[in-house]
């Protein structure tokens, strides 16, 4: 019984220096990584924007209309 509970020690106690040495790991956000993410939320609402208008012009084409107040 004494080995069961030596191993569950040992497991926790390497499970714990992992997790620990993982959370140091996580590298910083360079200017680059920022300007990408940037362009990508510009690019998202483009698209989003660009969807709307299609909307538009398929209701358009089909008779509806939808003025803005």
């Amino acid at each position: 019984m004494k080995a069961m509970q030596k191993f569950t020690f040992s497991a926790a106690l390497v499970t714990g220096a992992l997790l620990v040495a993982l959370s140091g790991c996580q590298k910083q956000e360079g200017p680059a990584e920022r300007a990408g993410k940037e362009v990508d939320k510009a690019v998202e609402k483009a698209g989003q924007q660009i969807e709307k208008v299609g909307d538009s012009i398929q209701d358009a084409a089909k008779g509806e209309r939808k003025d803005k107040p």
